[in-house]
């Protein structure tokens, strides 16, 4: 498999959690989006929305957008699950997951923020809207998992639910955001104790600036 990433990018982020946990290994092909990399006509023939990450399989089939390819990766390869087998466990992990990749994470894209310094807001204007976006959402999800079992966001294992909270918290730090949320960082720790997590974060990558 090809993992077309970015290091600092949360979505990808998410791709190599997963990886690590299923034991699975992707050559990994870094696309800087700072520098537009990701608009090459090459890389907008595999991926014509030209964003990452983009998992070109075994196969040669792509496979865009990470909610995606994570589902992807979980029905190939069910093990360990990242999406439970209870029908209900598994719509809440699914709308803690939405909630992170539809409401909360779009706002910190970079392309997002570029249009809107665009419009004539500052620097600083800019991140304080993607800061108070984060926050708001952040705080929705504490009381989403504050009465469920730990240490995971959902019980004793980490789901499609943490995969997607590590990064995000990692950009709310990088934004400057609060973080108050007691059961969200007893989810993170217990995440980042695994080698999977630990081993995905932006700064262990081979791109990483």
């Amino acid at each position: 498999m090809i993992l077309h990433g970015y290091f600092r990018s949360s979505a990808a982020w998410r791709i190599r959690i997963a990886l690590g946990l299923k034991g699975l290994e992707a050559q990994h092909v870094s696309h800087h989006l700072a520098k537009g990399e990701q608009l090459s006509d090459a890389y907008l023939k595999l991926n014509p929305q030209g964003l990452v990450p983009a998992l070109e399989t075994d196969d040669g089939v792509v496979i865009t957008q990470s909610l995606a390819i994570l589902e992807y990766l979980d029905v190939m390869h069910p093990e360990p699950r990242l999406i439970p087998a209870d029908p209900v466990e598994a719509a809440k992990v699914r709308a803690f997951a939405l909630a992170i990749a539809c409401d909360i994470h779009p706002v910190q894209n970079l392309r997002v923020l570029k249009r809107i310094a665009g419009l004539g807001h500052d620097e600083e204007t800019v991140k304080a809207w993607a800061r108070d976006t984060i926050q708001s959402g952040l705080d929705a999800l504490e009381r989403t998992v504050a009465t469920q079992p730990g240490p995971f966001c959902f019980g004793p294992l980490p789901t499609l639910a943490d995969v997607c909270l590590v990064p995000q918290l990692g950009n709310a730090r990088r934004f400057g955001v609060d973080l108050w949320h007691a059961r969200l960082l007893q989810a993170e720790a217990a995440a980042m104790a695994l080698p999977a997590f630990a081993g995905a974060v932006p700064a262990n990558q081979p791109d990483a600036e």
